[in-house]
């Protein structure tokens, strides 16, 4: 199987919610789609399901053009963030209904029903209506429901977020297993990068309805193609300066210079450049002798139990880093910050890649 969109794109009222996009997904494999709220994400997933008619391109299922075949037509399970069950029937008829409609022995029903209600620890609630249920069990049953549909294609647009922290980690292993086991292929939408990373597979990011990379995940977050990939692929987002390089020397945005080069500077030509770097790559001890310093005022601290994240105002410019430990830092104060030169990301003027981070392009 295989799902091929060539040029696809979407206007509606004048106004492009999907750039021309060229995607090829393979059978039994696991695909992201990595990018912030109303990034263009589910759109791009209607539009691959058949729920909306591309406004240019084709969409091409097992070398066949599909682009204007109605979903009922097409071997298509979605669900949705706010899952849609039927409150009339029971647990165990939800799950069922695909299987019925496509004529399956009672037999195969009731298999492929313990099956998926056993994986989504429903089989206690089978006989119960889906409004008896709260609402993270309304989302397993809508999951498995897909689960049982057989599908070519199953496309999940958020399908976790509803559910508490230990289900979701533990769906999160097995339903990517269960669908490429069956051979289908499989499209995960998510706002969040470490959901990504967790999922594997291949990560296509998004932002403002342009796919601006697509690849293995750990590629496309190791070796980001432009600044717009780099920071949809990190959370939070990646932290950016502007410097210029004359021979041996770098000048910073906030007029700091430094001589002691290493990683991608030390063979970067002169001119003008952005550099990037993730928040869990500035450190309040210096990582190296030849680590970069900066100095900047703190605005505000969290901490989320095992780590802090600090938030820095730096010449103008709003820096995030995330640091190991509880600290209890002075807000408002100037705060020193470091950071090892083969973290740093190199991007030009216009935001294409110059060069990865150091340790990335020796993974």
């Amino acid at each position: 199987m295989s799902l091929v969109l060539e040029g696809v794109s979407k206007v509606v009222n004048g106004q492009t919610h999907i750039y021309p996009t060229d995607l090829a997904l393979k059978s039994g494999t696991m695909n992201v789609l990595l990018g912030p709220t109303s990034s263009g994400k589910t759109s791009l997933m209607r539009l691959m399901a058949g729920l909306d008619v591309p406004t240019a391109g084709k969409v091409i299922w097992n070398g066949k053009d599909v682009t204007g075949m109605r979903v009922q037509d097409r071997g298509v399970a979605m669900v949705y963030q706010q899952f849609i069950n039927y409150p009339s029937m029971t647990v165990y008829d939800n799950i069922a209904s695909p299987m019925r409609l496509l004529k399956k022995s009672q037999s195969e029903i009731d298999a492929s029903v313990k099956k998926a209600a056993d994986l989504m620890k429903l089989t206690p609630f089978l006989d119960r209506k889906p409004l008896a249920l709260s609402g993270g069990q309304q989302q397993r049953c809508a999951l498995a429901r897909a689960l049982v549909k057989d599908a070519g294609l199953v496309l999940l647009d958020e399908p976790l977020a509803n559910l508490d922290y230990k289900l979701r980690e533990e769906l999160r292993a097995e339903i990517p297993r269960i669908f490429e086991e069956a051979g289908s292929i499989f499209v995960y939408a998510t706002t969040e990068p470490e959901e990504a990373l967790l999922l594997g597979g291949n990560t296509a990011t998004i932002w403002e309805g342009a796919v601006t990379q697509f690849d293995v995940t750990p590629v496309v977050y190791r070796k980001p193609v432009d600044a717009t990939t780099a920071r949809v692929f990190s959370d939070p987002p990646m932290n950016f300066l502007k410097f210029e390089k004359t021979g041996s020397r770098i000048r910073f945005g906030d007029g700091k210079i430094s001589e002691a080069l290493a990683g991608a500077f030390a063979t970067l030509g002169d001119g003008s450049y952005v550099a990037g770097f993730r928040p869990n790559h500035l450190k309040l001890e210096r990582p190296s002798e030849d680590a970069l310093e900066f100095t900047g005022n703190l605005t505000v601290t969290e901490i989320t139990g095992s780590e802090t994240f600090i938030h820095l105002n730096h010449h103008g410019e709003n820096w995030v880093g995330l640091v190991h430990g509880v600290k209890d830092l002075e807000i408002g104060a100037a705060l020193n910050v470091y950071l090892d030169q083969s973290h740093v990301y190199i991007f030009a003027q216009d935001g294409s890649s110059v060069a990865p981070a150091s340790y990335a392009a020796a993974a």
